[in-house]
């Protein structure tokens, strides 16, 4: 009975999705030929590639929007600049908050499917079925926003990492004679990873006419971190107190080097209390077996002849 309620819903819920996917296909189609167009001259081997994949997932992503807009209206704006911010920090630039709603909705209805399947062929009670699948929907409804947050959370940690290398080549190429805008330049060419990706973002804001300091304080804004607030904190103050920029650098370059090591003497005293769990838990238990068990088996054994 519930293998055939489960296939039931599994296929209302593939029949809802085709229905609404032929109801956006044309949409879908319209929204792909104005990307086309708009990327002409810029990326149009990108924008030309895989048409039907291309098309496929920007129904989905109209789905999820418009599964996200009714969620948005009972969550208040807080929360939807809280995901909005946490979007940024992990670098998923282009995807809204409502869209990334959306698709929590679908993990909620792919995940209680997942499990109620589970439970049922495990031969569970349905009486534990009925009282453990709200809580398994409700985890599977935060899985997402929480593994949002972990890759934000170390892409910020990348980024403090790889800050003292930049100020260290902004350090050496200003002193050698470059301007800030031509040295920050200079250096986002020979970093990688999230902070060069950052560096990119903020450079192609200011050709697009922003000025540097609005288009540091959007990087800011999408990595703020202890790190980067000082770093950003340093050059507006250069560029408003006509301070040079090559001794604030360096200083800061200083200053970057001991919070890397204070970091690193912080996550080595934590190291004690992360490895109790494991060693107390998994290695202690084989220690004391392969230890403990030849003699305990060999009292076991004399003593049983008495």
């Amino acid at each position: 009975m519930i293998i055939t309620l489960i296939l039931g819903v599994t296929l209302l819920a593939i029949a809802c999705s085709l229905v609404l996917k032929g109801i956006l296909l044309s949409r879908g189609r319209t929204v792909e030929t104005l990307g086309t167009i708009e990327s002409y001259g810029y990326a149009s081997g990108a924008a030309t590639a895989g048409p039907g994949r291309k098309g496929t997932r920007t129904a989905f992503d109209e789905i999820a929007s418009k599964i996200g807009s009714l969620l948005a209206r009972h969550m208040g704006p807080e929360q939807e600049d809280e995901v909005r911010r946490q979007l940024m920090s992990a670098g998923y630039y282009s995807t809204p908050p409502r869209r990334f709603m959306g698709y929590r909705a679908f993990s909620v209805i792919g995940l209680t499917l997942l499990y109620v399947w589970f439970m049922s062929s495990g031969g569970h009670s349905t009486v534990m079925l009925i009282l453990t699948t709200p809580l398994a929907a409700a985890g599977a409804w935060f899985v997402p926003l929480t593994l949002l947050r972990m890759r934000a959370k170390g892409r910020l940690r990348q980024i403090d990492h790889s800050l003292p290398e930049l100020i260290d080549l902004l350090t050496v190429t200003v002193e050698a004679g470059l301007a800030f805008s031509a040295s920050l330049r200079e250096a986002t060419g020979r970093l990688t990873g999230p902070l060069g990706d950052e560096l990119r973002l903020t450079l192609q804001e200011q050709s697009m006419g922003l000025s540097l300091e609005e288009a540091i304080r959007n990087m800011l804004g999408r990595a703020d971190t202890p790190a980067m607030r000082s770093f950003v904190r340093s050059v507006l103050q250069a560029e408003t107190l006509g301070v040079s920029i090559g001794e604030i650098m360096r200083s800061l370059a200083v200053e970057m080097r001991k919070r890397r090591r204070a970091s690193a003497e912080e996550r080595a005293q934590k190291a004690p209390v992360k490895i109790l769990f494991p060693l107390v838990f998994l290695i202690f238990p084989a220690l004391f077996l392969v230890i403990l068990y030849p003699a305990l088996h060999s009292f076991l054994t004399t003593f049983s002849g008495f």
